[in-house]
Formats: C-alpha cells, sequence, structure tokens
C-alpha cells in the first residue's frame, strides 16, 4: 500500500506544503524566524480570543474580568501568560527576522522590503 499522506488528496497538499518541502543546503537557522512569526502569531490570535470571551472593557468592571480569567476560569492564568509572553516573544521574532535580512542583504528586493516595512508599522500600531 502507498503512503497515505502522498496519496490522500488533503494530505498530499500538507505534505507537499510542510513535509517535503524543498529547502536548498546551505540554509540556516536565521531562516526559521518567520515561520516563528506566523506560529507566534496564530498562538496570538487564538489566546487573545479566549482571554475576550471572558473580558469585559467596561472601566468599572476590566480589572476584576482580568482576575475573574485568572483565578475563576480553567487555565485562564495560563491562557492570559501565554498571550503575554507570546506578544514579547513575537517582538523579539520581529527584531531577528528584521536583523538577519538586512544582514543578508534582503532590503535589495525592494518590493517585499517594502511590504515588511508596512507589515512592520502596521504590527507597532497594533500593538502599542
Amino acid at each position: 500500500m502507498a503512503n497515505l499522506r502522498k496519496t490522500h488528496p488533503l494530505l498530499k497538499i500538507a505534505n507537499s506544503t510542510l513535509i517535503d518541502l524543498p529547502a536548498p543546503s546551505n540554509i540556516s537557522s536565521w531562516w526559521n524566524f518567520g515561520s516563528l512569526l506566523g506560529l507566534c502569531l496564530i498562538i496570538q490570535i487564538l489566546t487573545g480570543l479566549f482571554l475576550a470571551m471572558h473580558y469585559t472593557p467596561d472601566i468599572t468592571t476590566a480589572f476584576s474580568s482580568v482576575a475573574h480569567i485568572c483565578r475563576d476560569v480553567n487555565y485562564g492564568w495560563l491562557i492570559r501568560n501565554i498571550h503575554a509572553n507570546g506578544a514579547s516573544f513575537f517582538f523579539i521574532c520581529i527584531y531577528l527576522h528584521i536583523g538577519r535580512g538586512l544582514y543578508y542583504g534582503s532590503y535589495l528586493y525592494k518590493e517585499t522590503w517594502y511590504v515588511g516595512v508596512i507589515i512592520l508599522l502596521l504590527t507597532m500600531i497594533t500593538a502599542f
């Protein structure tokens, strides 16, 4: 029987984009930060949605809703800490990703660089 991940239509797509992805032999670990950024963003969105389910943005009850999340919601303290530390890790990965781009001369590809700068500015506007 043939390998299921190479014959099933959906698994074949996942296999060709995630598992059997061709990569150059001289690639270094610096090239992982783009993927880490995507993973961090997904984690931030998911934990943010879980936190938003229990958060009250009213000026009188905001603090008590955060206390409720940490004390009464199952694993609410963990979700809140993952969300808070995930934001810091996200920006660390952004700065390392930019540093890698500067070191390897990725700014020579102007269109890609401009899109990256716009995404960075939008991220900073959203975060702060």
